[in-house]
C-alpha cells in the first residue's frame, strides 16, 4: 500500500498530534464497537473499523493503513473517546510474557512501515 503524502496526514488529523489519553503503545489490541463510523467521519475511520473486527495491534493497523504510528494514535484516540472502538493490553503469555508469535506479527508489520 502507498503512504499517504504529509498533506494527506495533516488533513486526516485536522493538525492534530497524538494528543495523549489512554496509553497506545504499539502492543496495545485495539478491538472495534458495534457501532460504525458516523456519517461524514474520515474514510480512515471506517478502514480502521474493519480492520478491528478482531483484536488488531496498533503497530498492525499503522501498517495495514501506510500511516505513521503517530497519525494511528491520533484516528484511534477518536474512536476510542466516539466509544467506537475499545482498547486492552497485549494478553500475557505464560509467565507474564508476551506471545512470541504475537511479537513477530508486530515485527513484521514494523518492517512493512
Amino acid at each position: 500500500m502507498r503512504t499517504a503524502g504529509p498533506e494527506r496526514l495533516y488533513v486526516v488529523t485536522r493538525g492534530r498530534r497524538d494528543p495523549g489519553g489512554p496509553d497506545l503503545d504499539l502492543m496495545t489490541l485495539v478491538e472495534a464497537a458495534d457501532a460504525a463510523a458516523p456519517p461524514g467521519a474520515p474514510s480512515e475511520y471506517p478502514r480502521i473499523l474493519r480492520l478491528c473486527r478482531r483484536p488488531v495491534a496498533v503497530a498492525e493497523i499503522a501498517a495495514h493503513l501506510g500511516f505513521p504510528v503517530s497519525v494511528v494514535r491520533v484516528l484511534l484516540r477518536d474512536l476510542l473517546a466516539a466509544g467506537l472502538a475499545v482498547a486492552r493490553p497485549p494478553a500475557p503469555g505464560p509467565a507474564g510474557t508476551t506471545d512470541m508469535e504475537t511479537l513477530e506479527q508486530v515485527l513484521v508489520g514494523l518492517r512493512n512501515l
